[in-house]
């Protein structure tokens, strides 16, 4: 699959210097493999490269000749294939233990777009009651799905999983929200994990197509796998993961500062293109 994600900035005045961070690499692991990837920006830039804290790539650049756009392209090339749960599946008392709880204490802590809530956190141990891990994730991920309405623009990148279920509204971003809330509270390590989605499953090889950013979980009950709560399916060929993390704030695209004029603009355009 070949992921094309441009971001453009436009500005009302001369922008005099900006720092930023792009998270548009995939990921390399065992269901994906990168094969090539770099990000470019129009006016050029110095970038260098680091992993962060949670494993996954970023380009950081910084800009300090006076400009009033700023174009960002990731360009990836990624082998990917279909995921589910491990064969070896770890019971609740493994969950529970003290090696287990203090390893993944991250992820089963609130944050602040999972934050607690004693309402969801008691529905989430009833979901969960006589069913193993892995059923477990399945249940809370149906839930979220029949109890949600996808309504685009309905929630912010700020909204968060509380205020998503209060509206029974949102998208792929509160969908993988609310589930973390659940999982979590069923003590079930959990991530969110930010990527594409390719819109159809059957689509011709090099045919591009509009592609969408998206997001999804990903559950530890022995080892990391992915579920999309959003489309009720396994993460598979179609999902390319770019960043995971605690929650959005851990994986956003672009984020930065700058100096200068104001931000009159701001397009993202998506292009997925299946090649083999």
């Amino acid at each position: 699959m070949r992921v094309v994600h441009t971001t453009g900035y436009g500005y009302d005045g001369p922008v005099t210097s900006s720092f930023n961070e792009a998270r548009l690499t995939p990921r390399s692991d065992g269901r994906q493999t990168v094969i090539l990837s770099r990000v470019d920006t129009v006016p050029a830039t110095r970038a260098y490269r680091y992993t962060d804290y949670w494993g996954s790539a970023v380009t950081a650049f910084d800009l300090h000749a006076p400009h009033t756009a700023l174009d960002v392209t990731g360009l990836s090339v990624v082998e990917t294939e279909m995921s589910g749960p491990p064969d070896g599946v770890v019971e609740w008392d493994d969950l529970r233990s003290e090696p287990i709880r203090d390893r993944f204490d991250e992820l089963l802590v609130p944050t602040v777009y999972v934050p607690s809530d004693r309402d969801l956190a008691r529905l989430a141990r009833e979901l969960a009651s006589g069913l193993d891990p892995v059923s477990a994730v399945f249940a809370a991920a149906r839930w979220v799905h029949a109890e949600m309405n996808y309504v685009p623009g309905s929630t912010g990148v700020h909204t968060s999983a509380v205020e998503a279920y209060a509206d029974r509204g949102g998208v792929c971003q509160d969908y993988a929200h609310l589930t973390l809330l659940l999982l979590r509270a069923m003590g079930i390590p959990a991530r969110y994990a930010s990527g594409y989605l390719h819109p159809k499953a059957d689509a011709e090889i090099g045919a591009a197509a509009a592609g969408e950013s998206h997001a999804w979980v990903e559950a530890w009950t022995g080892a990391w796998w992915g579920y999309d709560p959003t489309n009720l399916a396994f993460v598979g060929e179609q999902h390319v993961t770019v960043a995971v993390g605690r929650d959005y704030t851990d994986v956003p695209p672009l984020k930065g500062i700058y100096t200068g004029g104001g931000a009159t603009a701001h397009e993202v355009v998506v292009e997925v293109t299946r090649l083999a």
